[in-house]
């Protein structure tokens, strides 16, 4: 499992591209690497193993966005030119900064093929016929997509908002990131529906709130952390801070409520890649 480990961030940065969000592609790798635990032991090659967990991810990304219904149909069109060169030119290296760059978000207003392809080809460099081996296309067909995806997200990009704005702050939410600032630990337990579950990626899921309760005890060894409220794809978060003042938070926390208690509380302190690319945004304090 160690090797699946290995390729956990950049499994991720597909996934986040594809689903369009980067707490839904942190939910298909934690979905891939499951699955991976029952033929891992099978496959000791790492570029064997990498190419069947994309597949994996990729299928699994599917069968979700499907059930969204926005899957789209497109065209197949000649694109000769698109180079698939060990040394890009300019404007391949160009378009590949801008796929790099592009919010996550906006990935989604790509068709899938497109938007499959662009991710594999433009971030994460893939080849050409891995790319198709992988899609099941031909190395045409992948030239056509990336030509297609390649010019509607410059238009996409070029319209686009800039970083959202934060909304306000909850209720909910900033009592507890006062409370955990506070290091008030009892506070935050008190806090904690009976039935409360906590997900930690590569963790097993504690359920209740005697055993999630134990979560505040592991912060409380923890010095120097400070919490923030945020929002991030349209979720309430917490912005996590290794220091009080630093400018960039480490991970996020996410937090579900039920009658005023948490219900569930997703930690992501041990993948912190997730909000590599992502759009948060902090709320001022006040």
């Amino acid at each position: 499992m160690a090797l699946a480990e290995q390729l956990r961030p950049e499994l991720h940065r597909y996934c986040a591209r594809l689903m369009g969000s980067v707490i839904d592609g942190e939910d298909v790798v934690q979905d891939t690497l499951t699955k991976a635990l029952v033929a891992v032991d099978e496959m000791r090659d790492l570029a064997m193993l990498r190419a069947w967990l994309f597949r994996v991810a990729h299928n699994r990304a599917l069968d979700l966005l499907r059930g969204r219904a926005i899957r789209a149909a497109e065209p197949i069109e000649a694109a000769d030119d698109v180079a698939d060169a060990a040394a890009p030119d300019a404007v391949e290296v160009m378009m590949r900064d801008e796929a790099i760059r592009t919010a996550v978000s906006r990935f989604t207003e790509l068709p899938i093929p497109q938007r499959s392809v662009l991710i594999l080809k433009d971030v994460l460099d893939e080849p050409l016929a891995d790319i198709a081996a992988l899609l099941g296309l031909t190395v045409d067909s992948v030239k056509a997509h990336l030509a297609r995806a390649r010019a509607r997200l410059s238009e996409i990009n070029a319209v686009a908002d800039a970083q959202p704005a934060a909304r306000p702050v909850s209720d909910a939410v900033a009592r507890y990131v006062s409370l955990f600032n506070q290091r008030d630990w009892d506070g935050l337990r008190a806090l904690l529906a009976h039935d409360v579950k906590l997900h930690q990626s590569a963790h097993p899921v504690r359920v209740g709130s005697a055993d999630v309760g134990m979560f505040f005890s592991i912060y409380a060894g923890i010095d120097g952390l400070w919490l923030a409220p945020a929002w991030l794809e349209g979720r309430e978060v917490i912005a996590v801070f290794e220091r009080q003042g630093d400018p960039k938070p480490s991970y996020i926390m996410w937090l579900s409520w039920r009658d005023g208690k948490i219900s569930f509380i997703r930690d992501y302190r041990y993948v912190r890649y997730v909000i590599a690319d992502a759009e948060l945004a902090l709320v001022p304090p006040v």
